[in-house]
């Protein structure tokens, strides 16, 4: 990740400040009340409560006719209610059963006592249309959960799985969209605007889901998103996931790189290979399109944007939503399928955008019918005809815009998409020079022949319906499931795009595909679009985690900031003069005076991501820890620092994500990659390391991928001494209850080893087996002692679940009082306080 605008890295420190939560007020203070009315004095006079109406909100939507009026009353009534929390339980996680089985039989128990008077009939519920109990709604709000004592251990129980990974807290309505992609792990998916990442974690887990240990799907997600500072919420997000499956990217959705391969420029020194990468376009089986929009979806977790609401916010949006739609389909491979989305009740920024792009891909894509996908799931067709509203009038057609407001008001926005002849006249096809420089022949038909053919004269009839099946559209409204709004439209992709359906982005031949280009839309009054996208996608994404505040200080703050390409700088040269890692080079003071050198890539403030093929370090890992040689290494590592000597992090890459980063290698580093694979050795830089035969630990995220392959620096664990180093954290080897355990840990090298929990009997002496239920942590064997190498979080994750499977129906943490205390099996004054402790202390802050 790299340095934005200014040189400020966004740090740890910045996702920690709290964004206010909206519903919340605070207490007024007896003494300040008293004295306010005393000395008239001492109370904030311009404070007023959230109002939940807008009258131009009710007049819009009754207009349009989103809900039958004999509905409208709950409509507006459960709008006004704040939104029930929900998360989603992670499927490829180790104690996925675990987790489940502990809120059907725990907390669903538990919470039935808080169940109000008039409220639900169960506290939390698993949500009836997601498949396997795998999604769950609480009925508490999430202020309720952060206030109420008697939810207190339930809510640090969704605060620490949230944050091992194990769950993700996410609107119950986001998680729909992913479903309708029919995603399978050999799948290329992007995901166009993905911050802050719970849909991308949602996708990660379906390409999971069905690998065994120590393999990788044949697929990969890219992730993008336009604002730098959310893409890096966007990587401590997916984070939690542990893939090597992962391509993070910062690009404007509309103009995303297609990186498509010409033969001249492809480069072996780039590569390091003489032949042509595997791939040689970006193309996607399935991609996700949930676009910016104006959000009024999220009313009931954001009732700001009740003040905030009018008719013109959806407007300007429209264009936008539209390109960066027909972007997704240009990058979809035929026979593919994308989900276009919204958290906006508006027909224009849904049905109207849904509209345009059938009207302009003509028969190659299909609005298709998936009615019997979910049948639990509430859906309501879209809308067949609507109108638009400007300036404080009704618009039912285009010709109804005025002159000065076809800039804004285009013919696409109305349900037949229908214009006067006299506002084509700047609408037609590329020119000669256009066609050349994306690479088309010159015998092509009219870009906007479909849009010629729908010249209406202004005596038609002023009702527009339209003439395509937008009744397969979905529109998900709060009252029906007690949720959020939502707007879904599954496409299929049967053909090609015509061709010519626009010019070329800013960027030149970076977006060409075999279909074509971005669309040219009609002038719009878009030019300050892209700076609104993330104060936009802020109201429309899910909020990801209140545990995580994270996502609570990006939500709703951000501006969008897309960096420039450094074009001074060639491929070649960010290959060979590759930034460095913060931290891991000592400057020259005389040269930078007292300042790391910035050695920049083709893309300004972003560290470049280079192959590592250093043999020596490679070989002594694998000499190390004994790696097996099926383990793939070859051409699998990369890293962000070009200097061999001081590489920091070594990440491990699966080979469809090699394959496109020597495509993107190829094409001229046309992707702005700001993350990249699952990070699998870290440089230890405790000075008691320095002893230690291999520099490089095995990292807590890259351990289950390679633990199959280990054969050294690996011992079986009993539980009671598993349970008492998560406890302790470092235990003496003469203090282990298994002595014959404390001897062979003795025995191992001084370094980075690995201690898996034994089941079934197994003794230290078994050779080690792993398989889906395996629970193994890095350890730090050090001259006398041995120290887990993993978060305090962590451990008190394994600590929980190993209680619960050695004593049955014991949730809670009695031990942890033995912790604090000092007390227990171990006399924590016999515990190495100096070397040891301070590698553990070095690698966890890590």
């Amino acid at each position: 990740m790299g340095r934005g605008r200014g040189g400020s890295r966004t740090q740890r420190r910045h996702f920690r400040q709290n964004r206010d939560n909206v519903w919340k007020r605070t207490k007024p203070d007896p003494s300040s009340e008293n004295a306010a009315e005393n000395n008239g004095a001492g109370a904030d006079p311009s404070w007023q409560p959230f109002a939940t109406q807008n009258p131009s909100f009710e007049e819009y939507y009754k207009e349009q006719g989103i809900v039958a009026p004999e509905e409208w009353d709950l409509f507006m009534e459960v709008l006004r209610k704040p939104l029930p929390a929900a998360f989603r339980i992670n499927s490829s996680s180790q104690f996925c059963s675990d987790i489940r089985t502990q809120l059907e039989s725990d907390f669903m128990i538990s919470l039935q006592a808080e169940v109000s008077e008039g409220g639900e009939p169960q506290p939390i519920r698993p949500l009836p249309w997601y498949p396997e109990n795998l999604a769950w709604q609480s009925n508490f709000s999430r202020m309720q959960l952060r206030k109420n004592q008697t939810l207190e251990r339930f809510h640090e129980f969704l605060k620490l799985e949230n944050e091992i990974g194990n769950i993700t807290r996410q609107e119950a309505v986001s998680m729909v969209p992913p479903l309708f992609l029919d995603v399978r792990p050999e799948h290329f998916i992007l995901d166009m605007c993905a911050a802050p990442g719970s849909k991308t974690f949602q996708l990660l887990e379906i390409i999971h889901r069905s690998t065994k240990p120590g393999l990788l799907p044949d697929g990969l997600v890219v992730a993008n998103d336009l604002d730098v500072q959310r893409c890096n919420l966007l990587i401590h997000q997916t984070k939690r996931m542990c893939t090597a499956n992962l391509i993070v990217t910062n690009h404007e959705a509309q103009h995303f790189p297609g990186c498509r391969l010409h033969k001249k420029s492809s480069s072996a020194s780039e590569i390091g290979t003489e032949l042509e990468p595997p791939i040689t376009q970006l193309l996607f089986d399935r991609v996700l399109c949930d676009v910016p929009c104006s959000g009024d979806g999220t009313l009931r977790k954001a009732p700001d944007i009740w003040r905030k609401w009018h008719a013109g916010n959806g407007n300007g949006l429209h264009a936008l939503q539209v390109q960066i739609a027909m972007r997704g389909l240009s990058l979809l491979k035929v026979g593919g399928r994308m989900v276009y989305s919204t958290c906006s009740m508006n027909p224009v920024e849904n049905e109207a955008v849904i509209s345009e792009i059938l009207r302009k891909c003509g028969g190659s894509v299909e609005l298709i019918d998936v009615s019997s996908e979910l049948p639990q799931l509430v859906r309501r067709p879209g809308l067949k005809k609507w109108k638009v509203r400007d300036k404080g009038r009704w618009l039912v057609s285009s010709k109804d815009v005025g002159k000065y407001r076809t800039n804004a008001i285009v013919p696409g926005m109305f349900p037949s998409g229908r214009s006067l002849a006299v506002s084509m006249d700047h609408s037609g096809s590329m020119d000669q020079e256009e066609k050349q420089e994306n690479g088309e022949d010159g015998n092509v038909e009219d870009a906007l022949q479909s849009s010629e053919d729908a010249v209406i004269s202004a005596g038609e009839v002023d009702e527009e319906v339209s003439s395509f099946p937008l009744e397969r559209c979905m529109r998900i409204v709060p009252h029906d499931q007690n949720g959020g709004a939502f707007f879904i439209a599954v496409l299929h992709k049967h053909s090609p795009l015509p061709a010519n359906q626009g010019t070329a982005s800013p960027e030149g031949d970076l977006c060409s595909t075999t279909d074509e280009l971005i669309v040219k839309l009609p002038t719009q009054d878009t030019e300050d679009t892209n700076g609104l996208l993330a104060n936009l996608a802020d109201d429309t994404d899910e909020t990801t985690t209140e545990a995580a505040s994270e996502a609570e200080l990006i939500e709703g703050e951000q501006e969008g900031a897309t960096l420039e390409p450094d074009t001074t700088i060639t491929s070649e040269e960010n290959v060979s003069e590759a930034n460095q890692v913060p931290g891991d080079v000592e400057a020259d003071p005389k040269k930078t005076r007292g300042k790391r050198k910035q050695l920049q890539g083709k893309w300004k403030g972003v560290d470049p991501v280079v192959f590592f093929k250093d043999e020596a370090v490679i070989n002594a890992i694998k000499t190390f820890y004994g790696i097996d040689e099926s383990f793939p290494f070859n051409g699998h590592l990369v890293t962000r620092n070009s200097d061999t000597n001081h590489v920091k992090r070594i990440y491990y890459i699966s080979k469809p994500v090699k394959d496109v980063l020597e495509l993107n290698f190829s094409v001229g580093e046309q992707l702005k990659i700001t993350s990249i694979g699952l990070k699998m050795f870290e440089r230890q830089t405790a000075s008691v390391a320095s002893c230690a035969p291999c520099a490089f630990r095995i990292s807590s995220e890259g351990l289950p991928l390679i633990l199959p392959y280990i054969t050294k620096q690996i011992l079986y664990a009993s539980p009671v001494d598993f349970k008492h180093i998560l406890q302790y954290k470092s235990i003496k080897f003469s203090d282990f209850v298994d002595a014959e355990f404390g001897v062979k840990a003795s025995g191992l090298m001084l370094g980075c080893c690995v201690l898996v929990l034994s089941k079934g009997g197994k003794t230290s002496s078994d050779p080690i087996q792993v398989d889906e239920s395996t629970i193994a942590i890095g350890c730090w064997k050090g001259r006398n002692s041995l120290s887990v190498m993993v978060t305090a979080l962590d451990c008190q994750e394994l600590l929980e679940r190993l209680l619960m499977r050695i004593e049955p129906g014991n949730g809670n943490l009695e031990s942890k009082d033995e912790t604090s205390n000092g007390k227990g099996d171990v006399d924590m004054k016999d515990v190495e306080k100096n070397g040891d402790k301070e590698s553990t202390t070095a690698a966890t802050e890590g």
